[in-house]
């Protein structure tokens, strides 16, 4: 397995699990998680706060996520490019009965393979009274897609 994808693996289940110092092993101190509007506090800054933000989600919503589908940019940065991944995601919110899409754009440091930026992306505006956002009439279970976070 591709060392960025292992590195995205360890990151959902440390999400998964709540797990504080497993989240902040996955950064480096002054990684960035970017968000869409609307999301109180967003950017999180540093390995910290993401691991806290992460924690929370979990606690206060049931928060588990999956990972749908990954894509992975070129191994070696080279003199001009850092090492880069995407992946497709639902974000599971047990405690509330809904469920996010999305897309996450990944950056990693060349020598520690850390991660140093997150970029979401949400496949819908989050709808208040839509169980689950998501892309209108695309077919998520056709393409093998989870329908549910087990």
């Amino acid at each position: 397995m591709d060392q960025r994808e292992a590195m995205i693996r360890r990151y959902f289940a440390a999400c998964n699990a709540g797990d504080y110092d497993a989240l902040v092993a996955c950064f480096t101190p002054d990684a960035v998680h970017y968000f869409p509007p609307g999301l109180p506090g967003a950017p999180w800054r540093g390995a910290d706060a993401i691991a806290k933000g992460w924690v929370w989600c979990v606690e206060t919503l049931g928060s588990q996520w999956t990972i749908e589908r990954i894509l992975l940019g070129p191994a070696d940065g080279g003199a001009e490019r850092v090492p880069e991944a995407v992946i497709e995601w639902t974000h599971w919110k047990r405690k509330q009965g809904t469920a996010l899409r999305g897309d996450e754009w990944y950056r990693f440091d060349p020598a520690s393979g850390l991660i140093t930026e997150i970029r979401a992306y949400y496949a819908a505006p989050a709808q208040k009274g839509v169980a689950i956002d998501e892309l209108h009439d695309f077919e998520y279970a056709g393409r093998g897609y989870h329908l549910g976070p087990g």
